[in-house]
């Protein structure tokens, strides 16, 4: 039996494959294909986020979602820690979210 996925996997994937006795076919991604598969899956990961109701899946999926930002990061020649510390500017001059202020509408006084 075949079963296509046609998807961007993690690294260890293949040989998790081979070991439960399956045939991996796979290919290497140049850097143009390989940057638009990690925001493939990063979509992917943000539907099934609001799908999945399980706390512990939800960190799962958030835990993937991570490892792609940390690829996609390294693709701009950043780190995590990179966007760390510009998250770190943001929430110093423009707050977090935990306060959940929710903006209905500008009225311009000008």
């Amino acid at each position: 039996m075949e079963k296509e996925y046609n998807k961007l996997v993690r690294d260890k994937m293949p040989d998790i494959i081979k070991d439960k006795g399956n045939n991996p076919i796979t290919k290497v991604l140049d850097t143009k294909e390989y940057k638009i598969e990690l925001k493939n899956n990063l979509l992917e990961g943000y539907k099934k986020f609001f799908k999945t109701n399980v706390s512990d899946a939800r960190i799962d999926v958030l835990a993937d979602m991570l490892e792609i930002i940390n690829s996609l990061a390294n693709l701009e020649n950043k780190t995590l820690k990179d966007i760390e510390r510009v998250a770190d500017l943001k929430r110093q001059y423009q707050g977090s979210f935990q306060e959940k202020i929710y903006l209905e509408k500008v009225i311009d006084n000008k």
